[in-house]
């Protein structure tokens, strides 16, 4: 029992730090300027070190000393839960474009007339070829951390499962991998919930004083403590990985005998029983025998499409509720660990309770995923249409009566010019998003003409006046800093309530998907063919499913920020073409 205690909490220690990095991903993407789809090739990597030795390591199965081979595996979660927070340590503070002169610096991104290229540009201040390699260092560190962290979590389930289901006795063994079974079901959203906590510290807390910083958590250009969940997390598989080390090899079996019963369903069954030199001489025949079972292939590849959209969506579902709804990263993803993950843990169980309950055949089981998923889609349907259009940006989503403002002006409206790279020799690159008084949104406050910034004893920005570019009554308007957001927070409501709903009813099939699998192939392939399963779904489904998200995502994206010359992370999204796509 004390065995089950600790590899349940080991497994959701290591669930924190996978599950994590899917929760920081939007936040992660800003600090560094990724695009989506290398965010979606670095969330799906831990799949390739895992990949490519689940099948070296379960050949060990019972030969080895499984207790310390578990400890040693989460040790190297634990150091790979610390390697992803370095890239914070060895880069400098975070920086954004500002309106105050601050003690770092005196460059503000007030429209400033003057000698046209007078200002240089500030983005390109810090493009030195120390900056661009300190860049490729970050990816090198995460990658490699993400690999470590998949060969890492090789040993940690298969050999927990077969420890516990050699040893504890016949009756009492399904309770255990139960309760295994729910904690690696509810990890993800206990990642979430870290995440939002975390994500509502700002990214330079050990770095900066409180009063250095001048954003709030709703300012597009905020950057939450990313890093520091990784840091809990990693401390907490690192405590737990320690008693394995003292675990006896084996324990006093309550049963002699090699059970299939449980066994048969979990993907860890062809480690069990020492028949694994027989495993690798029958492997292609078996293969091929399966794989040309007519019912066998379907599911599999209906599961394979299924994992596909949940890996994609659990890494970019909390970036598009920030981007479509203006949620914080901290409200994403709070909303994604307490409503999302719940529903789709209530459809898991309410799917094997519904098969229990009227034991139903084979054809009861198919028909009972087709329902479910026809109803998802049904249900998921209203999501294509629910969300708002992009906010209105000046020179990005709203470029032609921008312009004419501007040639009205530099006609004869106001003879000072109105902002972007005219009078006011705006740097190309400043982002520093003012809502103005006229409902649009402009880049900086330079692109506004905007030439007084209005401050509180903090140091924080009010709003900004004597803005040429914003015209009310023909006189200049003023700007709020930050965002005007997408405005249509009415729909935040229906369509969590949809996604949730649409979450459990394709959740239900999961239990029935399984029993058609588990029914229609030969009683002593079992084994093999979970075992192959897993394989195709990382392979075809875990591994590519981020990317191919990451790629759709970046199709939409209609201002990149530019860092040395290279595209870096989306300033703003076409949000139709984000939602639909």
């Amino acid at each position: 029992q004390f065995f089950v205690f600790c590899h349940g909490f080991l497994q959701l220690s290591q669930l924190l730090v996978s599950g994590y990095l899917k929760s920081s991903i939007s936040t992660i993407e800003r600090r560094y300027g990724l695009s989506s789809q290398t965010s979606g090739l670095l969330a799906s990597f831990n799949e390739v070190g895992n990949t490519l030795l689940i099948v070296f390591i379960s050949y060990f199965g019972s030969r080895v000393h499984r207790p310390r081979f578990i400890g040693c595996g989460a040790i190297l979660v634990s150091l790979a839960g610390f390697l992803m927070s370095l890239p914070h340590f060895i880069t400098g503070p975070y920086e954004y474009d500002k309106s105050v002169a601050s003690m770092f610096s005196n460059t503000t991104d007030l429209c400033k007339p003057g000698v046209p290229g007078s200002r240089g540009n500030l983005s390109d201040a810090g493009c030195t070829p120390h900056a661009a390699r300190e860049n490729h260092e970050v990816l090198l560190v995460m990658f490699i951390a993400q690999a470590l962290l998949g060969i890492g979590g090789v040993p940690i389930q298969p050999f927990g499962i077969s420890y516990i289901d050699d040893f504890a006795s016949e009756r009492n063994s399904p309770l255990y991998l139960g309760i295994l079974f729910s904690v690696t079901v509810i990890g993800p959203g206990v990642a979430f919930m870290l995440g939002s906590a975390m994500l509502q510290f700002y990214v330079d807390i050990d770095k900066v004083a409180g009063d250095g910083v001048q954003l709030t958590n709703k300012d597009p250009r905020w950057v939450g403590a990313w890093w520091l969940g990784f840091l809990v997390a990693a401390s907490l598989v690192a405590i737990s990985a320690v008693p394995y080390f003292f675990f006896p090899r084996e324990m006093p079996k309550e049963s002699r005998f090699c059970h299939f019963s449980w066994t048969d369903v979990l993907p860890s069954a062809s480690f069990i029983c020492n028949r694994f030199p027989l495993f690798l001489s029958v492997f292609p025949l078996v293969l091929l025998r399966n794989l040309r079972h007519p019912v066998y292939l379907l599911v599999v590849l209906a599961q394979v499409n299924l994992s596909a959209m949940v890996a994609g969506l659990a890494t970019f579902m909390g970036k598009f509720l920030e981007r479509q709804f203006s949620l914080t990263a901290s409200l994403a993803n709070m909303i994604i660990g307490a409503v999302n993950i719940p529903g789709a843990m209530v459809g898991i169980v309410v799917g094997g309770a519904i098969l229990k309950r009227f034991q139903m055949s084979l054809r009861q089981c198919s028909a009972m995923c087709v329902l479910g998923m026809f109803l998802c889609l049904l249900v998921a349907l209203p999501l294509l249409f629910l969300g708002c259009p992009t906010q209105k940006v000046a020179g990005v989503t709203y470029s032609e009566r921008y312009q004419q403002l501007q040639l009205g002006r530099a006609r004869g409206g106001h003879s000072q010019g109105c902002g972007w790279k005219s009078a006011c020799n705006c740097p190309e690159k400043a982002y520093n998003p003012i809502c103005g008084s006229n409902a649009i949104e402009y880049i900086s406050p330079c692109s506004a003409g905007c030439r007084v910034v209005n401050t509180d004893a903090d140091n924080s920005v009010l709003n900004y006046t004597n803005c040429s570019c914003i015209s009310e009554n023909g006189l200049a308007g003023f700007a709020k800093p930050g965002t005007c957001g997408t405005d249509c927070s009415h729909l935040f409501l229906p369509f969590v309530v949809l996604s949730c709903l649409a979450g459990i009813l394709a959740s239900t099939s999961h239990t029935p998907s399984f029993m058609l699998i588990l029914r229609s192939i030969q009683p002593e392939d079992k084994s093999f063919a979970v075992g192959i399963q897993f394989m195709l779904l990382r392979v075809l489904a875990w591994m590519p499913g981020p990317v191919l998200y990451g790629s759709a995502i970046d199709t939409t994206c209609i201002l990149w920020e530019k860092k040395c010359d290279r595209k870096a992370a989306c300033r703003y999204y076409d949000n139709n073409l984000f939602r639909q796509r």
